[in-house]
């Protein structure tokens, strides 16, 4: 148990059986009335997002959360399998656990995945990742049509936006966040 006073981005609430993780707070006081707290919270499973309201110093129930370093591996039916990197066991996470984030696993990657009670929650990747252009048409100077950018296939097989002057083969900085081309990097 905690109180609201201890909230703090990425912490894990356990509310009515469901857990949530911490994406905002805000501490308010106004001057008339209690304090309170606000906050916009994200279901660890659904992913759907609420903001709920805390009086200050209410007590919150808090889910022990285990983050760990892992490796990926491989895929294997439906299950991605990754390696824990302290004990070298192996957990397979589910497809829709790891989501999105599957657009820019490559082999041996290092993630860190949040587990409950053994179970799974979310993987978190880097910032950014370092893929290479599987394949992109080549851009036409002058083309201006689509804000100078054109799709790319990266190595994963996800499609993102590039400049017109980046060509199929070169490696890339993507932030795993959004999929934004971030640079080209030097080899």
């Amino acid at each position: 148990m905690a109180t609201t006073n201890d909230l703090k981005n990425g912490l894990v609430l356990n509310i009515d059986g469901q857990l949530w993780t911490i994406v905002e707070f805000q501490h308010v006081k106004p001057g008339k009335g209690g304090a309170f707290v606000r906050t916009t919270m994200k279901n660890v499973l659904t992913g759907k997002v609420v903001d709920r309201t805390f009086n200050a110093g209410t007590r919150v129930e808090t889910a022990t959360v285990d983050k760990r370093a892992m490796t990926y591996l491989y895929k294997e039916g439906t299950d991605f399998v990754f390696m824990d990197s302290d004990t070298y066991d192996q957990v397979h996470v589910p497809t829709q656990t790891v989501g999105e984030n599957a657009n820019y696993l490559l082999d041996n990657a290092d993630v860190v995945i949040a587990v409950h009670e053994g179970i799974p929650l979310f993987i978190e990747l880097p910032t950014s990742v370092e893929l290479v252009i599987s394949h992109t048409d080549p851009g036409v100077q002058g083309d201006r049509t689509t804000g100078g950018t054109k799709p790319a296939t990266l190595e994963t097989g996800a499609e993102i936006a590039v400049p017109l002057f980046v060509s199929t083969g070169e490696r890339v900085k993507v932030d795993t966040r959004d999929g934004r081309y971030l640079g080209r990097v030097n080899s």
